[in-house]
């Protein structure tokens, strides 16, 4: 496949994706020559110049997966990427030890007013007492964030003898003390923390999440740090906090628009650090986030989950490990399901065995995803099935069963009929329909009939196939009890021609058939 680098990223990266496709380095592309070229390529690689925005979305008609180098993906359009079934990946934990160290290297330089007193030096003076400066040990450090980085910052901040106070609404109280941080809501932080950091996405949520009446809440000797997102502090508020002396200094790396405006007021304020949004900015990240972006992308191309999807079910390595060769299982039963059944409605999928201990979100929208792409023109998979199947009405329900019998895992897509599936040495396997036994791999063309079980219907269907020059791979066979009525499934090396299906149908012991395709079987 072709994979379109569109911005600087650590040669260990590319390398790593060139082994198996096609890549493009393009960078420096001004928008519409990156608009153009967009058609062209399966998969698109940026950091955070390059907008990938509805605009260019749709003109990325091929695209597979967008993979972000770096933590912050507000340069993608996430829903229309999401609508598309394009997957968004990005490198959450390639830059977490630069970022926190960024973060201390800023509060160190507030506390010991190193920028000033460098300016001084080279200004060619000599005024020691100017320069008083600041002991972190016994201070309290607030948190706002505690994801990846955040906790980081956390673990840090602690070596260093400092008090840890932190707010996350998605971070249990257990999983913050794990780490030494004693949960408080923002407000009760703002009040008593020395310094504040804030590590949190830009959302419409957290935009301005610390604005004129936070800051006012401030001790007068505190610190501010955003080494997160431009736009979570009000830029504004900040420097008229810092013209007023409200708090006593600030750190920022990022900004609402970057390179920030001639007349952003951070520029002019007091007591501000600013450095050119250098979070990530070490060698050292740049070759991980640039090779974990990568590894993802290279996976989704290979139809294998991407461990940091942002816009698909999230799983934990351990989640993926075991769902994974169950998910073309299940988007198999899926597709099996949709051309086998009569309805569409009151659907469950049982989960048994192994399985049942794992998240099932994945398993749902592989099999929904299955499901949906039988009836739509449109590119389906994990990342907009749910959404597709909502549209259609369409609900799927999970049933998770600790036994699964002689399986070590077993997967049933059940509503007025039923299909089931497992997977062994690697292969998936159909093992059973309305509950009659069976076991064949899924094939690309497959006949299932339901006939009375009585001598020469299985020869009537053979000799029908054979003489339109349609080759049987496999054939399995279950009934409940001698003469009385079977299921058959054949595994075909072609497309069955529409009159050679009535004739198998017209047959006077034949109940019902159907002609099931596969796009990728499982």
């Amino acid at each position: 496949m072709r994979v379109l680098v569109a911005e600087k990223l650590a040669p260990e990266g590319i390398e790593l994706l060139r082994a198996q496709h096609e890549v493009d380095v393009r960078t420096g592309l001004s928008r519409e020559e990156f608009l153009a070229a967009l058609p062209d390529y399966d998969a698109l690689l940026v950091r955070s110049g390059v907008k990938a925005d509805a605009e260019a979305i749709t003109a990325g008609r091929r695209l597979v997966v967008i993979g972000r180098a770096g933590v912050g993906v507000d340069n993608i359009d996430i829903p229309a990427a999401t609508a598309a079934g394009i997957i968004v990946v990005n490198a959450p934990t390639g830059n977490t030890v630069a970022a926190a160290e960024h973060t201390l290297a800023l509060l160190f330089a507030l506390a010991r007013r190193v920028s000033a007193a460098d300016a001084s030096m080279h200004a060619g003076e000599w005024n020691r007492s100017a320069f008083m400066g600041r002991e972190l040990v016994g201070k309290t450090l607030g948190v706002v964030g505690l994801g990846k980085i955040g906790m980081a910052v956390a673990d840090r901040a602690r070596a260093l003898g400092m008090e840890v106070v932190g707010t996350d609404p998605f971070v249990t109280a257990e999983a913050a003390a794990l780490h030494g941080i004693t949960p408080m809501p923002l407000p009760e932080i703002l009040a008593v923390a020395d310094a504040i950091t804030v590590h949190v996405p830009k959302t419409k949520d957290t935009t301005n999440l610390i604005g004129a009446a936070e800051l006012a809440t401030m001790k007068r000797d505190a610190f501010v740090i955003n080494v997160a997102r431009g736009g979570v502090i009000d830029e504004t508020a900040l420097a008229d906090a810092l013209a007023a002396g409200t708090i006593a200094g600030a750190a920022v790396d990022v900004y609402s628009s970057e390179p920030p405006t001639a007349d952003n007021p951070l520029r002019t304020a007091p007591n501000a650090i600013l450095t050119p949004h250098l979070g990530a900015s070490t060698e050292e990240a740049q070759t991980r986030v640039a090779v974990e972006a990568c590894e993802q992308v290279r996976d989704v191309l290979a139809g294998r989950p991407a461990r940091y999807a942002v816009n698909a079910p999230l799983m934990t390595p351990e989640t993926a490990d075991a769902l994974s060769p169950y998910l073309p299982l299940a988007r198999t039963l899926g597709q099996f399901y949709a051309q086998f059944a009569t309805s569409l409605s009151g659907l469950t999928l049982e989960v048994a065995g192994e399985l049942a201990e794992f998240d099932s979100a994945p398993l749902v929208a592989a099999a929904l995803g299955g499901i949906i792409e039988t009836h739509t023109e449109e590119r389906v998979n994990v990342v907009n099935a749910p959404a597709l199947a909502k549209a259609r009405g369409i609900n799927l329900a999970v049933l998770r069963i600790p036994e699964s019998g002689r399986y070590s895992s077993l997967l049933t897509l059940r509503g007025d009929r039923s299909v089931a599936g497992t997977v062994a040495a690697g292969e998936s396997r159909l093992v059973a329909l309305d509950g009659y036994e069976i076991d064949l791999a899924p094939s690309a063309h497959m006949l299932v009939s339901r006939h009375e079980d009585r001598p020469g219907a299985i020869g009537f269907v053979g000799q029908t196939l054979g003489e339109a020059d349609v080759n049987i791979s496999a054939m399995h066979l279950g009934r409940s009890d001698r003469r009385s009525i079977a299921f058959m499934i054949l595994a075909l090396d072609e497309q069955v021609p529409e009159a050679t299906l009535e004739r198998i149908r017209s047959y006077e012991a034949m109940l019902d058939v159907w002609l099931i395709g596969l796009d990728a079987p499982g």
